[in-house]
This record gives structure tokens, sequence and C-alpha cells, in this order.
């Protein structure tokens, strides 16, 4: 896509832990992390909404494992710090809803390797997964995701660390990056949407976002010439779930690439790795990054396509968008073993790691396995 264009701006955008949809997908990790540190053949599978003073969750869940779903709803929304008593939607009196099954016997039958007539863990679900890699930064990610992340999680930093006692746990950035010739040279603009205490000043937060938090953030990509837009309504007090519906899986685009790379359209939060969507895309994302290492590709995207049940995939793709051999990328992608419990294995994905993954993206941050 990027090489068509001579010049161009691209944009993506994040979003802080508060923001409704990620306190969503909090819970839901939250819930997957202790139902695997009990039981690491938990099928898990559970979605979350928040709005008002009300959390619901619903989904299937089938574990050996004995998990208090409201004190993890509690602690984690603690976590996240929606702790203020005045506030409809705070962690001590929130009210929760419970809506949670096993898994269906038909997706357990094609799942489980003593049930499965190949004798195999098949894929948790039909569906088409991509990974993608570029070498326009160091963390191999696009530039304006990684960047809109960085503003995201110092907004979060400088609200924990009590130097800026007028932050409130919710936020949005969005980062606008000029290309030329497939390659960035320039920020542009930056939006900041923090959310804060009905005393803080509109100019001191102005003044924060573009003398303090975006050199910060943005590193040796800051310069005074970038627009700035911080609350671009005027201010930002009523945030969260108290004044917005907050639902699993609704920023897939946040959790990947920022909108670089195509998209299958499954959701990551909630999920047991036993469910393709989220372990066969961390897999590709690992393979992309393999194929860039490898030196066959400036750029690539990795596509593979699953049926449930079965364990070999129906299809698998490799994109290089003309900075590398096509063929040669997709033969040593071939290479690779696509099988679920083969990815689960290599990634080492039946752990309590996925409330890590929540926030400010689920690539390009160290301590993955699908990132080293």
């Amino acid at each position: 896509m990027f090489e068509n264009h001579t010049s161009f701006v691209f944009t993506s955008e994040s979003v802080c832990e508060g923001h409704p949809d990620k306190v969503s997908d909090y819970i839901a990790d939250s819930i997957l992390d202790a139902y695997l540190a009990q039981d690491k053949f938990s099928r898990v599978a559970c979605e979350v909404l928040c709005k008002s003073n009300a959390v619901i969750l619903a989904g299937e869940i089938t574990s050996a494992a004995r998990v208090d779903h409201e004190e993890i709803i509690r602690q984690a929304v603690r976590i996240i710090g929606y702790t203020e008593p005045s506030e409809a939607f705070n962690s001590e009196t929130l009210s929760v809803q419970q809506f949670v099954t096993a898994q269906a016997l038909e997706i357990s039958q094609g799942v489980d390797v003593a049930k499965n007539p190949t004798h195999e863990q098949g894929a948790g679900d039909q569906g088409v997964m991509f990974g993608y890699a570029t070498d326009e930064t160091p963390e191999l990610m696009p530039l304006p995701i990684l960047l809109a992340h960085r503003l995201a999680r110092s907004l979060a930093e400088d609200r924990r660390s009590g130097r800026f006692p007028w932050l409130r746990p919710d936020g949005k950035t969005q980062v606008s990056v000029r290309y030329e010739n497939g390659r960035p040279v320039d920020v542009c603009s930056v939006v900041v949407s923090a959310q804060h205490f009905p005393s803080a000043d509109q100019a001191d937060i102005r003044e924060y976002v573009s003398q303090d938090l975006a050199p910060r953030a943005l590193g040796d990509w800051f310069h005074r010439e970038i627009e700035f837009l911080v609350n671009p309504t005027g201010s930002f007090v009523g945030g969260g779930p108290a004044v917005d519906c907050g639902v699993t899986g609704r920023k897939i685009i946040v959790d990947t690439y920022g909108g670089a790379a195509h998209h299958g359209g499954g959701a990551f939060s909630g999920k047991d790795p036993s469910k393709v969507d989220r372990s066969g895309a961390y897999f590709c994302r690992h393979v992309a990054r393999q194929i860039l290492k490898e030196g066959l590709a400036k750029r690539t995207e990795v596509q593979v396509a699953y049926a449930i049940g079965r364990a070999q995939p129906v299809s698998l793709k490799v994109e290089t968008f003309g900075t590398g051999d096509a063929h040669k990328a997709e033969a040593f992608a071939k290479d690779f073993d696509f099988r679920p419990a083969a990815i689960i294995q290599k990634l080492d994905l039946l752990r309590p790691i996925y409330r890590q993954t929540t926030n400010f993206g689920h690539f390009g941050k160290p301590g993955l396995s699908w990132e080293t």
C-alpha cells in the first residue's frame, strides 16, 4: 500500500487503560489469566460489557479451575484506577451480572485431541488472521501506531506516578505521520484527549501535552512545528464506563497495526489460545518478524486461514509489497508449523500472560514470546 504513493499522511490511534472498551478487554483477560493460573487447559471465551455502574460478563468457559469472577472484575477495575466513590463506575459499588455457560460440545470435539477424529488439536474456530512487520522502526512496527501507543502509555504512567494528579484513567491519542516514497519522514499532527478532574485548567493540560508528554513519548520524532490538538471539545471530565459503553473486542485496529495492515476481524481479549483468532494472529506476527530478520523483505504481511476442528491451515499467503522476494518469503513461512498445538507450544501460550497484552497493543512490546 505505502509504495503506491510518493507522498501521503497516515494516521493511527491508541487508547488508555480507562477507555470503556479497554476496561472490558482488561477484565476479560484478567478472567482468562485467573483460569490459566489454575488450569492451563482451560477453555475460555468471555465477553464483557461495561456501562454506568454495571459490568456484564457473558461467554463460554470450561475449566477445572474455580475462579471468583466478581472479585477478579473488581480488582481489575481497581488496578485501572476507577476508585472514585462519587462516580457511578467504581470498583467497590459496581454491579456484576454473569451469563456464563460451558464450551459447546461441537467445539470441544474438534479442539480436544482425544475427541478429534484426526487425534490432533484442531482450530477452535474458522477464520482469517494476519501478521505484519516493517523495518521502519526497531520494533518492526508501523511508526504511527507505535508513537500513538507511546503517548497513551506515557499518559497512564504520568497518572500513576502522581506527577500530574489531575489526570484520570480515560484517554485517547492519535498520531499523523507523513511518508515519502514509503518511508516515514515527519510527524504532522498529534491529537490527545486526556480525562481530567474538573479543577484542571485546559491551558495547563495543553502545555503538559505539547511541552512535557510529547517530547518524551515522541523522542527524535518530536519537533516544534507539530500541530497539537488537546481535548478538542474544550474539556474531558466525564469519561470511562460512567458515561460511555464499553464492549470487549471493539479496539481490534488499536490492538494490531493501526490500520497499516489487513485485519481478519477476530478480536483477542478474553480468548484462550485454542482460539486461533488470538494464537494464529500472534504466530503470523512472529513469522513476519522472522521474514524481516532473514533479510527476505523490508515489509511483509502473512495471512493464514483455518477451518474449525482442523489442525492444518487451509491457506497461507505472504505479501512483501515489492520490498523483497515474495516467493522466497512464502517458502520460508511454509517451513513454520501453523498447527494450533505447535503454535501454543512454540510461543508457550498456556500461561497467565494475557493481562500484559491488553493495553497499548499486542505487538511491538518486549517480553512477549511472539516478539522475540
